[in-house]
């Protein structure tokens, strides 16, 4: 169980929602974990059962069907999922996709989605990465050409997080291409759609239980109402996310790598060679020595940084450079654990493995760890 008895970000509100979360997570996830890594997919049972419990969008407010409380209650779902050891996309529909919907939406788009977001009845997806584009969104190809008052989209997306489940999607396209990076707009596409086809369920190195597709567009008409936020304003939309996207990132980065710790003290503890356990070598009381240090500092880093997002106060570059710190510490953590395990850490049914695969996609999406310190070093 994840130790929270040292958090400085948190309050009693905060840690009580904490039991509830893992209550539902014990009943509703820990039981088909292996089930979800072996299917490829979250099933939407589970979607419904954590929306039952408040663990869906915690922050949409009340008139919008939400309970209206701050971003540290999404924070408490990532880290127990995280420490869980499960890849399910809630942490995409919390903490990024909503912040769309509820800030930039009109009235019928906040009535229509939010509600069923909030639920578990309608689970969303944002499709940004293109095959020729990832990090840089300004090299987007997908269009949306108008057509008196519809829009017309064609185009290719691919990595798409939730990308089978999703009921709807924010699509990135460019609606004036002549224009770069000022012509992106988001647009959002129901699924069934005519001409919009969501591909296979891509076959990745981790992250197994998260559903993530290939999307095409193939003249796909949507009315220009579809568009959230401002015409054009597609890119700055997405720029104002990225703070709280790359926090998010590092949150569930920090709980993964606590885990995976854990699992090496449990298993060095246990595990006996040459007449004494596996832990009583100095080389393995040292190596975690050093990784109990990092977590330390890292548990302080993120309480920091939680902390001044709830203020309004992380800056773009801040949460950039938590995301990078925080995921290369999960990728020495759950490498270092995987070694102390020796042979057995090869092995799937050991739950270091699952923890290694699927840390390793931390440090690429949400912008890779080279695009983050390009970010950081313009601050300086």
């Amino acid at each position: 169980m994840l130790q929270t008895a040292h958090r400085t970000a948190y309050n009693t509100d905060h840690e009580a929602f904490r039991d509830t979360v893992r209550k539902v997570l014990a009943e509703h996830m820990v039981p088909h974990l292996d089930a979800h890594e072996a299917d490829g997919i979250v099933p939407r049972e589970a979607w419904k059962a954590l929306g039952e419990a408040g663990m869906l969008c915690p922050t949409v407010s009340e008139e919008n069907g939400g309970l209206g409380l701050d971003f540290g209650f999404n924070c408490v779902v990532n880290e127990e999922v995280a420490y869980l050891g499960s890849s399910a996309g809630f942490t995409l529909q919390n903490d990024i996709t909503v912040n769309y919907f509820e800030r930039l939406g009109n009235e019928e788009q906040r009535a229509r989605y939010l509600p069923g977001l909030v639920s578990g009845d309608i689970i969303s997806a944002i499709a940004m990465t293109e095959p020729g584009a990832g990090s840089d969104l300004q090299g987007v190809k997908t269009t949306a050409v108008a057509d008196g008052n519809d829009l017309i989209i064609n185009g290719s997306k691919t990595y798409i997080t939730n990308g089978q489940n999703a009921d709807v999607v924010i699509v990135v396209a460019k609606t004036d291409p002549s224009q770069g990076a000022k012509g992106t707009s988001l647009i959002l596409v129901d699924a069934g759609t005519p001409g919009f086809e969501k591909g296979r369920n891509l076959d990745k190195i981790g992250q197994h239980s998260a559903d993530t597709s290939e999307l095409f567009f193939a003249d796909v008409r949507v009315p220009r109402t579809n568009i959230l936020g401002g015409e054009g304003r597609g890119f700055i939309h997405l720029m104002e996310e990225l703070p709280q996207e790359r926090l998010s990132i590092a949150v569930t980065a920090q709980a993964g790598a606590q885990r995976a710790f854990d699992e090496a003290v449990n298993f060095t503890k246990d595990r006996k060679a040459f007449g004494r356990t596996v832990f009583e070598f100095q080389n393995t009381k040292f190596t975690l020595a050093d990784l109990k240090a990092k977590l330390q500092v890292g548990w302080a880093h993120l309480d920091w940084a939680i902390a001044r997002h709830l203020r309004g106060e992380l800056t773009t570059d801040e949460a950039s450079a938590a995301k990078l710190w925080h995921t290369e510490m999960q990728w020495e953590m759950v490498d270092a654990a995987l070694q102390l395990h020796g042979g057995a850490g090869y092995m799937n049914e050991y739950a270091i493995a699952r923890l290694w695969r699927d840390a390793r996609v931390q440090r690429i999406y949400g912008g890779t760890s080279e695009i983050m310190k390009e970010v950081v070093s313009r601050s300086i």
